[in-house]
C-alpha cells in the first residue's frame, strides 16, 4: 500500500511540511515542520504549525517521527513545538554534528552548546531503516547543499530536501559552510537511479513567473527535464553552472535567526537572567 502524503505550504518560505502516513492506520511522521518567524519584530508565532496539528488530530493520527531533512537556512523548525504538542520523536542525519560544530564557532555559542547532535531524539546513520507503523523507511544521506543533509524514502516517495527543486527550478545552492557541488551532483544522481516512477517530494518551491507552486514530481521527471542534472549533463559541467550561479545569490533572509535554532532540533536558545531568549547576529562574518 502506497502512503498518503498531505502537504502544507508555506508562500512566505516557500517550504513544504509533510505528514506522511498510510490508510488505516494511525502512524505518521511529520517531515520539515515550519514555525513563523517575524524578522521584523523577531517575534514566533505558530499560524503553519498549527495546521499541521489540526490535520493530525482530525484523521485521529499518531505522530511517531518528527523529520528533518537538514538544518535549514530559509525557515526556523517547528519541530519542538509540534513534539510538545502532538509527541513523536525528532530525527535528522548524524551529519548534523558537522553542521553544529561549524556554526557554534561563528555564533559564539554558549560552552554547554553540545556538538554530539544530543538536541535531536534520534540520529540517522547513512541508509539506516526504521519504520512509520508497517511501513518501512530509510535515511539517505545526500550530502553538497550542506554536509548534513538526508533524504527520507518511505515506500514509493522519497522526501528529498534541498538535494533537487521542481525541473524548472534545478538545484539548491551549494556555497553554504561545508557545502560541494560535486557532492550534490553525486547525491542527486543516487536519487536519480531509483525507479523512474518513484515520487519525489520536494522540500521547497521557488516557482519561475506565471507558475503556481508544485513540490512533487517523478524521477523521469527529473531526469528528462531538470534544468541543472537532467540525464547526459556531465559532474564537471554541473559544478561550473552550480557554482557560478551561487557566485551570484544573496544570503537567504532567514539563515542567521533559523541556523541557530534549527541546529537544536528547533528549541530556542537558554532564556537569559531577565527571561529571554536572544539569537545573535554576526558582523561581518558571512
Amino acid at each position: 500500500m502506497l502512503p498518503i502524503v498531505q502537504p502544507f505550504f508555506d508562500p512566505v518560505t516557500g517550504t513544504v511540511t509533510y505528514v506522511v502516513f498510510q490508510s488505516g492506520h494511525q502512524e505518521c511522521a511529520v517531515i520539515d515542520p515550519v514555525l513563523d518567524y517575524d524578522p521584523k519584530a523577531g517575534r514566533t508565532s505558530t499560524t503553519n504549525a498549527d495546521k499541521v496539528i489540526e490535520f493530525v488530530r482530525q484523521r485521529g493520527l499518531r505522530v511517531q517521527w518528527i523529520l528533518e531533512t537538514h538544518a535549514h537556512a530559509d525557515h526556523v523548525s517547528a519541530a519542538h513545538y509540534l513534539r510538545g504538542e502532538l509527541g513523536g520523536r525528532i530525527a535528522i542525519g548524524e551529519h548534523i554534528r558537522t553542521v553544529q560544530g561549524v556554526f557554534k564557532k561563528l555564533f559564539n555559542l554558549e560552552p554547554e552548546f553540545r556538538l554530539d547532535g544530543s538536541q535531536f531524539d534520534l540520529l540517522f546513520r547513512e541508509d539506516e531503516e526504521f519504520s512509520i507503523g508497517d511501513v518501512t523507511a530509510k535515511a539517505l544521506y545526500v550530502p553538497g547543499h550542506t554536509p548534513a543533509d538526508t533524504a527520507y524514502q518511505i515506500g514509493d516517495a522519497v522526501f528529498v530536501g534541498d538535494t533537487l527543486f521542481m525541473p524548472d527550478v534545478g538545484t539548491a545552492r551549494c556555497d553554504f559552510p561545508g557545502g560541494d557541488a560535486h557532492r550534490l551532483y553525486r547525491s542527486i544522481r543516487k536519487l536519480l537511479d531509483l525507479p523512474g516512477n518513484t515520487r519525489l517530494f520536494m522540500c521547497h518551491d521557488y516557482p519561475p513567473e506565471g507558475r503556481e507552486p508544485e513540490w512533487e514530481t517523478t524521477v523521469l521527471a527529473q531526469r528528462a527535464h531538470n534544468i541543472h542534472v537532467h540525464d547526459g549533463v556531465t559532474e564537471e559541467h554541473f559544478v561550473h553552472v552550480r557554482e557560478a550561479r551561487d557566485a551570484t545569490l544573496a544570503m537567504p533572509t532567514l539563515i542567521l535567526p533559523s541556523v541557530q535554532v534549527n541546529i537544536r532540533g528547533g528549541e530556542f536558545p537558554p532564556a537569559e537572567e531577565n527571561g529571554i531568549s536572544y539569537l545573535k547576529i554576526p558582523l561581518n562574518a558571512l
